[in-house]
Protein backbone atom coordinates (compact mmCIF):
# COMPACT_ATOMS: atom_id res chain seq x y z
CA UNK A 1 0.00 0.00 0.00
CA UNK A 2 1.73 3.55 -1.01
CA UNK A 3 2.46 5.76 1.87
CA UNK A 4 0.49 8.77 2.79
CA UNK A 5 1.91 12.06 1.32
CA UNK A 6 3.29 14.07 4.42
CA UNK A 7 4.01 17.77 5.18
CA UNK A 8 7.53 16.92 3.82
CA UNK A 9 6.58 16.15 0.76
CA UNK A 10 4.06 18.71 0.19
CA UNK A 11 7.15 21.19 1.19
CA UNK A 12 9.31 19.09 -1.35
CA UNK A 13 7.07 19.49 -4.40
CA UNK A 14 5.91 22.72 -3.79
CA UNK A 15 9.76 24.32 -3.19
CA UNK A 16 8.78 25.83 0.34
CA UNK A 17 9.33 25.02 4.20
CA UNK A 18 7.86 23.17 6.25
CA UNK A 19 7.03 25.82 8.10
CA UNK A 20 5.21 27.66 4.95
CA UNK A 21 3.03 24.60 4.75
CA UNK A 22 2.19 24.56 8.34
CA UNK A 23 0.92 28.71 7.98
CA UNK A 24 -0.75 28.12 4.52
CA UNK A 25 -2.83 25.50 6.22
CA UNK A 26 -3.09 27.26 9.71
CA UNK A 27 -2.56 30.72 8.88
CA UNK A 28 -2.99 31.54 4.73
CA UNK A 29 -3.19 35.34 5.40
CA UNK A 30 0.25 35.90 6.09
CA UNK A 31 1.22 33.91 3.20
CA UNK A 32 1.88 35.32 0.05
CA UNK A 33 -0.54 34.64 -2.30
CA UNK A 34 1.77 32.98 -5.29
CA UNK A 35 3.73 31.01 -2.52
CA UNK A 36 -0.17 29.73 -1.33
CA UNK A 37 -1.70 29.13 -4.23
CA UNK A 38 2.03 26.66 -5.21
CA UNK A 39 1.61 25.48 -1.54
CA UNK A 40 -2.22 24.19 -2.50
CA UNK A 41 -1.88 23.23 -6.00
CA UNK A 42 0.91 20.73 -4.56
CA UNK A 43 -1.88 19.61 -2.05
CA UNK A 44 -4.17 18.79 -4.77
CA UNK A 45 -2.01 16.95 -6.63
CA UNK A 46 -0.05 14.51 -4.11
CA UNK A 47 -3.66 14.32 -1.77
CA UNK A 48 -2.67 15.32 1.24
CA UNK A 49 -5.12 15.51 3.60
CA UNK A 50 -3.84 17.24 7.29
CA UNK A 51 -3.56 15.34 10.72
CA UNK A 52 -6.76 17.31 11.55
CA UNK A 53 -6.70 15.25 14.91
CA UNK A 54 -3.19 16.47 15.59
CA UNK A 55 -3.91 20.46 14.40
CA UNK A 56 -6.82 20.71 16.56
CA UNK A 57 -4.86 20.29 19.52
CA UNK A 58 -1.79 22.60 18.06
CA UNK A 59 -4.44 25.27 17.25
CA UNK A 60 -6.86 24.97 20.09
CA UNK A 61 -9.98 25.24 16.74
CA UNK A 62 -12.37 22.52 16.41
CA UNK A 63 -12.32 22.67 13.09
CA UNK A 64 -15.82 22.19 13.31
CA UNK A 65 -18.57 24.71 11.90
CA UNK A 66 -22.50 24.26 13.43
CA UNK A 67 -25.77 24.74 11.50
CA UNK A 68 -28.99 24.35 12.72
CA UNK A 69 -31.13 21.39 11.64
CA UNK A 70 -34.19 22.21 10.82
CA UNK A 71 -37.34 20.22 12.63
CA UNK A 72 -39.13 17.52 10.19
CA UNK A 73 -42.18 19.37 9.15
CA UNK A 74 -43.46 16.92 6.31
CA UNK A 75 -44.93 17.56 3.04
CA UNK A 76 -42.95 18.75 -0.29
CA UNK A 77 -40.63 21.89 1.08
CA UNK A 78 -37.47 21.67 2.87
CA UNK A 79 -35.69 19.42 0.12
CA UNK A 80 -33.62 22.66 -0.31
CA UNK A 81 -32.31 22.83 3.02
CA UNK A 82 -31.54 19.06 2.78
CA UNK A 83 -29.61 19.23 -0.28
CA UNK A 84 -27.43 22.63 1.13
CA UNK A 85 -27.06 20.72 4.61
CA UNK A 86 -25.43 17.58 2.60
CA UNK A 87 -23.15 19.56 -0.21
CA UNK A 88 -22.14 21.87 3.35
CA UNK A 89 -20.60 19.09 4.51
CA UNK A 90 -19.60 17.46 1.34
CA UNK A 91 -17.31 20.60 0.51
CA UNK A 92 -16.25 21.50 4.10
CA UNK A 93 -14.93 17.79 4.62
CA UNK A 94 -12.49 19.07 1.38
CA UNK A 95 -11.04 21.87 3.45
CA UNK A 96 -10.95 19.72 6.71
CA UNK A 97 -13.27 20.73 8.37
CA UNK A 98 -16.20 18.51 10.02
CA UNK A 99 -20.16 19.91 10.46
CA UNK A 100 -21.89 19.84 13.38
CA UNK A 101 -25.50 19.53 13.27
CA UNK A 102 -27.72 20.76 16.37
CA UNK A 103 -31.18 20.93 16.86
CA UNK A 104 -33.58 24.15 18.45
CA UNK A 105 -37.14 24.72 17.99
CA UNK A 106 -36.84 29.00 18.27
CA UNK A 107 -34.08 31.24 18.30
CA UNK A 108 -33.98 32.02 21.67
CA UNK A 109 -33.23 28.07 21.96
CA UNK A 110 -31.21 28.18 18.96
CA UNK A 111 -29.18 30.89 21.10
CA UNK A 112 -28.75 28.38 23.88
CA UNK A 113 -27.45 25.76 21.50
CA UNK A 114 -24.98 28.05 19.93
CA UNK A 115 -23.91 29.61 23.69
CA UNK A 116 -22.82 25.73 24.88
CA UNK A 117 -21.27 24.55 21.31
CA UNK A 118 -18.95 27.70 21.63
CA UNK A 119 -18.68 28.12 24.99
CA UNK A 120 -17.56 24.23 25.11
CA UNK A 121 -15.04 24.66 22.19
CA UNK A 122 -17.14 22.14 20.47
CA UNK A 123 -17.18 24.72 17.20
CA UNK A 124 -15.33 27.89 15.87
CA UNK A 125 -18.15 29.29 13.51
CA UNK A 126 -21.91 28.72 12.89
CA UNK A 127 -24.12 28.94 9.68
CA UNK A 128 -27.45 30.18 9.84
CA UNK A 129 -30.48 29.67 7.55
CA UNK A 130 -33.96 30.98 7.69
CA UNK A 131 -32.84 35.09 8.48
CA UNK A 132 -35.89 37.29 9.25
CA UNK A 133 -35.94 41.01 9.55
CA UNK A 134 -34.76 41.73 13.58
CA UNK A 135 -33.79 38.00 13.79
CA UNK A 136 -31.91 37.94 17.25
CA UNK A 137 -29.05 35.05 16.04
CA UNK A 138 -27.41 37.37 13.94
CA UNK A 139 -27.23 40.17 16.70
CA UNK A 140 -26.04 37.60 19.38
CA UNK A 141 -23.18 36.14 17.20
CA UNK A 142 -21.86 39.97 16.11
CA UNK A 143 -22.18 41.06 19.20
CA UNK A 144 -20.06 38.05 20.78
CA UNK A 145 -17.96 38.48 17.43
CA UNK A 146 -18.15 34.79 16.65
CA UNK A 147 -17.58 34.02 12.93
CA UNK A 148 -20.79 33.40 11.27
CA UNK A 149 -22.41 33.33 7.78
CA UNK A 150 -26.46 32.98 6.83
CA UNK A 151 -28.24 31.29 4.50
CA UNK A 152 -30.12 34.62 3.41
CA UNK A 153 -29.67 38.37 3.90
CA UNK A 154 -30.05 40.40 7.14
CA UNK A 155 -33.44 41.79 5.17
CA UNK A 156 -32.40 45.51 5.61
CA UNK A 157 -31.88 48.52 3.52
CA UNK A 158 -28.02 47.70 4.48
CA UNK A 159 -27.83 44.50 2.77
CA UNK A 160 -25.26 45.95 0.30
CA UNK A 161 -24.09 48.91 0.78
CA UNK A 162 -23.74 48.77 4.71
CA UNK A 163 -23.55 44.82 5.41
CA UNK A 164 -24.75 43.87 8.71
CA UNK A 165 -22.72 40.70 8.46
CA UNK A 166 -21.48 37.84 5.84
CA UNK A 167 -24.43 36.49 4.17
CA UNK A 168 -25.47 34.27 1.25
CA UNK A 169 -28.59 34.05 -1.01
CA UNK A 170 -30.62 32.89 -3.83
CA UNK A 171 -31.48 36.03 -5.76
CA UNK A 172 -34.92 34.96 -6.19
CA UNK A 173 -36.30 38.14 -7.89
CA UNK A 174 -33.97 37.40 -10.69
CA UNK A 175 -35.80 33.42 -10.68
CA UNK A 176 -39.13 35.10 -10.84
CA UNK A 177 -38.47 37.71 -13.06
CA UNK A 178 -37.00 34.81 -15.87
CA UNK A 179 -40.02 32.94 -14.92
CA UNK A 180 -42.12 35.41 -15.74
CA UNK A 181 -40.22 36.24 -19.56
CA UNK A 182 -40.60 32.90 -20.12
CA UNK A 183 -44.35 32.69 -19.51
CA UNK A 184 -45.20 35.81 -21.47
CA UNK A 185 -42.81 34.77 -24.78
CA UNK A 186 -45.58 31.98 -24.62
CA UNK A 187 -48.11 34.04 -25.79
CA UNK A 188 -50.69 36.23 -24.22
CA UNK A 189 -49.87 39.32 -21.18
CA UNK A 190 -52.06 37.87 -18.30
CA UNK A 191 -49.82 36.37 -16.20
CA UNK A 192 -51.00 36.28 -12.48
CA UNK A 193 -48.81 35.63 -9.56
CA UNK A 194 -49.06 33.12 -6.55
CA UNK A 195 -46.93 33.92 -3.79
CA UNK A 196 -47.33 34.17 0.41
CA UNK A 197 -49.22 37.25 2.09
CA UNK A 198 -46.78 40.41 2.37
CA UNK A 199 -44.09 40.30 4.68
CA UNK A 200 -42.12 37.19 3.95
CA UNK A 201 -38.56 38.92 2.93
CA UNK A 202 -37.80 35.79 0.78
CA UNK A 203 -41.36 35.87 -0.68
CA UNK A 204 -41.52 39.68 -0.90
CA UNK A 205 -38.67 39.54 -3.01
CA UNK A 206 -39.61 36.52 -5.64
CA UNK A 207 -43.17 38.67 -6.10
CA UNK A 208 -40.83 41.73 -7.15
CA UNK A 209 -39.35 39.83 -9.64
CA UNK A 210 -42.67 39.11 -11.19
CA UNK A 211 -43.85 42.62 -11.02
CA UNK A 212 -40.40 44.27 -12.71
CA UNK A 213 -40.85 41.68 -15.61
CA UNK A 214 -44.86 42.41 -16.08
CA UNK A 215 -43.79 46.31 -16.03
CA UNK A 216 -41.15 45.93 -18.41
CA UNK A 217 -43.38 44.05 -20.72
CA UNK A 218 -46.79 46.67 -19.81
CA UNK A 219 -48.04 44.09 -19.28
CA UNK A 220 -50.75 43.11 -16.54
CA UNK A 221 -51.66 40.06 -13.90
CA UNK A 222 -53.42 39.26 -10.89
CA UNK A 223 -51.44 38.82 -7.61
CA UNK A 224 -53.04 35.97 -5.46
CA UNK A 225 -52.16 35.08 -2.08
CA UNK A 226 -52.14 31.69 -0.39
CA UNK A 227 -50.60 30.22 3.09
CA UNK A 228 -47.37 27.45 1.97
CA UNK A 229 -49.78 24.68 1.02
CA UNK A 230 -50.73 22.46 -2.21
CA UNK A 231 -54.29 22.32 -0.68
CA UNK A 232 -54.65 26.14 0.42
CA UNK A 233 -52.90 27.01 -3.16
CA UNK A 234 -55.37 24.46 -4.96
CA UNK A 235 -58.82 26.67 -2.85
CA UNK A 236 -56.93 30.11 -4.32
CA UNK A 237 -56.88 29.54 -7.63
CA UNK A 238 -60.04 27.48 -8.14
CA UNK A 239 -61.51 30.52 -6.56
CA UNK A 240 -59.94 32.93 -9.17
CA UNK A 241 -60.36 30.76 -12.27
CA UNK A 242 -63.96 30.49 -11.53
CA UNK A 243 -64.05 34.05 -11.25
CA UNK A 244 -63.93 34.22 -15.64
CA UNK A 245 -61.64 36.57 -15.44
CA UNK A 246 -58.65 34.77 -17.79
CA UNK A 247 -55.02 34.30 -17.20
CA UNK A 248 -52.68 32.73 -19.58
CA UNK A 249 -50.20 31.81 -17.08
CA UNK A 250 -48.76 31.79 -13.32
CA UNK A 251 -45.48 32.10 -12.07
CA UNK A 252 -45.53 30.83 -7.94
CA UNK A 253 -43.39 31.46 -5.30
CA UNK A 254 -43.07 27.73 -4.16
CA UNK A 255 -43.73 24.23 -5.94
CA UNK A 256 -46.41 23.58 -3.12
CA UNK A 257 -48.15 26.80 -4.17
CA UNK A 258 -47.60 25.49 -8.07
CA UNK A 259 -48.69 22.03 -7.43
CA UNK A 260 -52.00 23.56 -6.17
CA UNK A 261 -52.12 26.11 -8.81
CA UNK A 262 -51.58 23.07 -11.58
CA UNK A 263 -53.98 20.70 -9.40
CA UNK A 264 -56.79 23.87 -10.09
CA UNK A 265 -56.62 24.32 -13.47
CA UNK A 266 -56.67 21.18 -14.23
CA UNK A 267 -59.44 20.64 -12.68
CA UNK A 268 -60.95 23.36 -14.93
CA UNK A 269 -60.34 22.13 -17.96
CA UNK A 270 -57.16 24.10 -18.55
CA UNK A 271 -54.25 21.15 -17.79
CA UNK A 272 -51.47 22.92 -20.63
CA UNK A 273 -51.78 26.11 -18.34
CA UNK A 274 -48.47 27.49 -18.11
CA UNK A 275 -47.51 27.61 -14.67
CA UNK A 276 -43.68 27.66 -13.40
CA UNK A 277 -43.05 27.25 -9.65
CA UNK A 278 -39.57 27.80 -6.99
CA UNK A 279 -37.27 25.31 -5.31
CA UNK A 280 -37.56 22.59 -8.48
CA UNK A 281 -38.38 19.58 -5.67
CA UNK A 282 -38.67 16.32 -6.40
CA UNK A 283 -42.63 16.59 -6.40
CA UNK A 284 -42.39 19.59 -9.30
CA UNK A 285 -40.29 16.83 -11.40
CA UNK A 286 -42.67 14.45 -11.16
CA UNK A 287 -45.76 16.29 -12.11
CA UNK A 288 -43.57 17.55 -14.95
CA UNK A 289 -43.90 21.19 -13.54
CA UNK A 290 -41.46 23.88 -14.86
CA UNK A 291 -39.20 25.20 -11.77
CA UNK A 292 -36.46 27.58 -10.30
CA UNK A 293 -33.44 25.65 -9.11
CA UNK A 294 -32.25 27.44 -6.33
CA UNK A 295 -28.65 25.30 -6.79
CA UNK A 296 -27.78 25.10 -3.01
CA UNK A 297 -24.73 23.54 -3.70
CA UNK A 298 -23.44 27.18 -5.03
CA UNK A 299 -24.63 28.46 -1.90
CA UNK A 300 -22.74 25.77 0.42
CA UNK A 301 -19.68 26.54 -1.94
CA UNK A 302 -20.53 30.34 -1.20
CA UNK A 303 -20.77 30.13 2.50
CA UNK A 304 -17.40 28.25 3.04
CA UNK A 305 -15.94 30.93 0.90
CA UNK A 306 -16.90 33.49 2.96
CA UNK A 307 -16.01 31.91 6.22
CA UNK A 308 -12.83 30.45 4.98
CA UNK A 309 -11.07 32.67 2.09
CA UNK A 310 -11.13 30.80 -1.51
CA UNK A 311 -8.99 28.65 -0.88
CA UNK A 312 -8.30 28.55 3.30
CA UNK A 313 -8.30 25.99 5.63
CA UNK A 314 -9.67 27.22 8.44
CA UNK A 315 -11.95 30.30 9.31
CA UNK A 316 -10.79 33.53 9.45
CA UNK A 317 -12.97 36.32 11.18
CA UNK A 318 -13.83 39.16 8.35
CA UNK A 319 -15.29 42.47 9.27
CA UNK A 320 -18.03 43.01 6.55
CA UNK A 321 -17.62 45.53 4.10
CA UNK A 322 -19.65 46.99 1.49
CA UNK A 323 -19.16 44.66 -2.31
CA UNK A 324 -17.71 42.00 -0.34
CA UNK A 325 -19.67 40.72 2.79
CA UNK A 326 -22.13 38.51 0.71
CA UNK A 327 -22.85 36.08 -2.33
CA UNK A 328 -25.67 36.29 -4.67
CA UNK A 329 -26.16 33.16 -6.05
CA UNK A 330 -28.56 33.11 -9.56
CA UNK A 331 -30.92 30.75 -9.76
CA UNK A 332 -31.73 28.80 -12.79
CA UNK A 333 -35.07 27.87 -14.39
CA UNK A 334 -35.71 24.57 -15.28
CA UNK A 335 -38.30 23.96 -17.64
CA UNK A 336 -40.60 20.50 -18.63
Amino acid sequence: MAKPPTVEDVALAAGVSRQTVSNVLNSPDIVREKTRERVLQAISDLGYRPQVAARRLRTRRSSTIGIHLDPYAGGISGVVLDRFVHALTEHASDRGMRIQLYAARSPAEEIDRMRELTDGGEIDAVVITGTFPGDPRTRWLAEREIPFVSFGRPWGEDDVADPAHLWVDVDGAAGTRAATVEVLARGGSRVAFLGWPAGSGTGDERERGWREAMASADADGRRLVSEEGVGRARAVVDEFLADGEGVDGIVCASDALAIGAHLAAASAGMPELPIIGFDNTPAAEAMGLSSVEQLPERVAVGVLELLMGASGSVVAPRTPTAGSAHVLVEPQLVLR
